[in-house]
């Protein structure tokens, strides 16, 4: 238990001295929502849960894509 708390108080101090690290945290966080909330909103909409109504029918659906493609 000691060996982890040495860590966790290791990546606290060096987070808590950062100057310029914190702003690229900051700038990485942002990128992330972006890429992962943004674009998945309005480029990659959820096709099978607006055109099918149950999971039998998006089933049947991926499987034959899958087979059609193969």
């Amino acid at each position: 238990m000691n060996i982890i708390k040495n860590i966790l108080y290791f990546y606290i101090d060096g987070f808590k001295g950062m100057k310029v690290g914190k702003k690229l945290w900051i700038i990485l966080a942002v990128k992330i929502f972006i890429f992962f909330v943004i674009l998945k909103i309005f480029f990659f909409p959820n096709i099978l849960q607006t055109n099918f109504s149950n999971n039998k029918q998006r089933a049947n659906f991926v499987m034959e894509n899958l087979i059609k493609n193969k």
